[in-house]
């Protein structure tokens, strides 16, 4: 360890499961980075959804994974593990994490670290890692979205929803969107979707039938669940995938599986949290030679919507589950 860094550093601190008040600043040693690893001087590290799960306790880290909360982070290297070649101190990267991004400084493999693209700040950069790995992962290896599909993107003014649309309009796809309020309509129109369809006004079924006339959509990234399941199935083209990231109106419901077989089609989904390094290393390769280039050039732009000091963790929190942001959250430690 470079022996001119902090024997300490500040943390946002989970002090038992439950609301964002349960966010604390403490002070806690320096990570050392493990053989493969990095040690990263955060700059600023995203705010996603499973954050506030494994605030509630929901969603526990993994095995050997930190307890603090925060899976993205943009920063410099600022010391190496035995190993590491492919870095070196004093990099500005990006990187994908299991915990731990709500702090200081923290650790990260080096295979998932990615340079922060050209033009942007280390405040876009860490608006990056977790929903471009998540979006390329199940848009492009596991549904295998190909130029020319349609694709209908629930949630279209989240994190995930801005990157989906942007990174799919960009590769060559029709994109269609469903969002709550014409603010998010605006800006989901303003990013590259045909259409966005406000879900509480209208019927995502019958306004996807009408744009491709009553054939459906190729593809359907959904973070919703529940009663959206039966309903993606209708709005689905034949030979159309269904591919789940989340379920925020619930894991369990009834199936009529008669469009599944009628139309063959498939169902599938993914977490990234406790996939091996190799995985995510395959994904972030992808990232770097087909999504980082279009970054540089401005094809596609991080959406921020607020940054917060690091130990206004617990606010970044409450508006995050307001769902009164489009794009994304981050926190600042400086």
């Amino acid at each position: 360890m470079n022996s001119k860094l902090p024997d300490q550093m500040t943390v946002i601190e989970i002090t038992e499961p439950g609301g964002p008040e349960n966010l604390v600043p403490r002070r806690r040693p320096l990570p050392r980075p493990a053989p493969g690893e990095v040690l990263i001087e955060v700059a600023t590290a995203g705010v996603n959804r499973p954050d506030c799960l494994q605030r509630q306790g929901g969603y526990p880290p993994p095995p050997g994974a930190s307890d603090i909360p925060g899976l993205e982070v943009a920063g410099t290297v600022a010391a190496l593990g035995e190993g590491v070649e492919s870095w070196k101190i004093g990099d500005r990267v990006c990187a994908l994490l299991t915990g731990g991004g709500y702090a200081e400084y923290c650790t990260a493999p080096a295979p998932q670290c990615l340079p922060v693209p050209a033009g942007l700040t280390l405040q876009q950069a860490a608006a990056l890692p977790e929903t471009f790995f998540t979006v390329w992962s199940n848009l492009y290896d596991r549904a295998r979205l190909q130029p020319g599909e349609t694709l209908l993107v629930h949630g279209g003014a989240s994190g995930i929803g801005t990157t989906a649309i942007q990174l799919a309009k960009a590769l060559g796809s029709r994109v269609f969107a469903t969002v709550g309020g014409p603010e998010k309509i605006q800006a989901c129109l303003e990013l590259g979707a045909e259409r966005a369809i406000d879900y509480r006004r209208d019927d995502f079924v019958r306004a996807i039938k009408e744009l491709t006339g009553n054939r459906g959509v190729d593809v359907i990234l959904d973070m919703v669940g529940g009663d959206y399941v039966q309903r993606n199935l209708s709005a689905l083209a034949v030979e159309g995938r269904l591919v789940y990231i989340a379920f925020l109106r619930g894991a369990k419901m009834e199936l009529n599986l008669a469009p599944v077989m009628m139309k063959r089609l498939t169902i599938t989904g993914s977490t990234l949290r406790a996939r091996p390094v190799a995985d995510k290393a395959l994904i972030a390769q992808k990232l770097q030679t087909t999504v980082w280039p279009l970054v540089s050039r401005g094809a596609i732009k991080p959406v921020i919507h607020q940054i917060f000091p690091l130990a206004e963790a617990a606010a970044a929190h409450a508006l995050m589950e307001s769902n009164r942001h489009i794009g994304k959250l981050l926190l600042q430690t400086d």
